[in-house]
């Protein structure tokens, strides 16, 4: 087995190289105090101001001068190309929560690629910061502190089926896929619950959640998260 790279008791901010602000990186910080950067994020670093523990990735989308001002113990090179930067990085990454900045906006492929990477490391919970929404995969279970009014979408990456309780439309006994049902722009009428009976929907809330979301992914009983996919 490959040695971990990173191993957190506390909650990790990711950094990528798609749209981001400095503000999102200090934002994310705020929250899950230790950093990691996906090669190009290690540029997002910089220009916040913000060393890297480690930079993760093979390397072709960050620049020589801030490979350069990152420490060569703190670069790690994986050089294979059948992944991208957030799989290398995520998969490296032991810790309760990881807060993914800089995955969504700019190229469409890679925010798929994102999502797919969401779904595919379902055992390493991980919320993206986006520009106006946050977004995750469900756990079995969750609360969230979400507001009556609050847009509430659900995606399916495969065939999935759950529960809830404050949505003005229920999910309970729907049959959810990617194909044939999706879940976007429900409303919730308050405190929310979720619950899933596969690691395959994804969530999309306001931004404001950001901090709620990190805490209920990150503090989740063991019987409320998922266990590595076989193989």
């Amino acid at each position: 087995m490959k040695p971990l790279i990173v191993h957190s008791s506390d909650p990790v901010t990711l950094l990528g190289g798609g749209a981001a602000l400095t503000t999102d990186v200090h934002e994310a910080l705020s929250i899950a105090p230790r950093c990691v950067a996906a090669d190009g994020g290690a540029e997002l670093a910089r220009r916040a101001g913000v060393t890297p523990e480690a930079v993760i990735g093979d390397f072709d989308s960050v620049s020589p001068r801030t490979l350069d001002l990152t420490p060569v113990a703190r670069q790690i090179r994986i050089a294979e190309q059948d992944s991208t930067d957030f799989d290398k990085a995520l998969r490296h990454i032991v810790a309760p929560v990881v807060v993914g900045v800089g995955f969504t906006g700019a190229r469409m492929d890679h925010q798929l690629a994102a999502l797919h990477v969401l779904a595919a490391y379902a055992e390493r919970p991980c919320v993206l910061l986006g520009a106006i929404e946050v977004l995750f995969l469900c756990p079995p279970r969750i609360r969230l502190d979400t507001r009556a009014s609050d847009v509430v979408s659900l995606f399916p990456m495969a065939a999935v089926a759950g529960t809830s309780e404050g949505l003005r439309w229920p999910i309970a006994g729907l049959a959810f896929d990617p194909m044939s049902r999706v879940g976007t722009s429900n409303v919730a009428t308050g405190p929310l619950t979720l619950t899933m009976d596969g690691p395959a929907m994804l969530v999309m809330l306001p931004r404001v959640h950001l901090a709620s979301v990190t805490r209920a992914l990150g503090s989740a009983p063991q019987d409320a998260r998922w266990t590595a996919r076989a193989g």
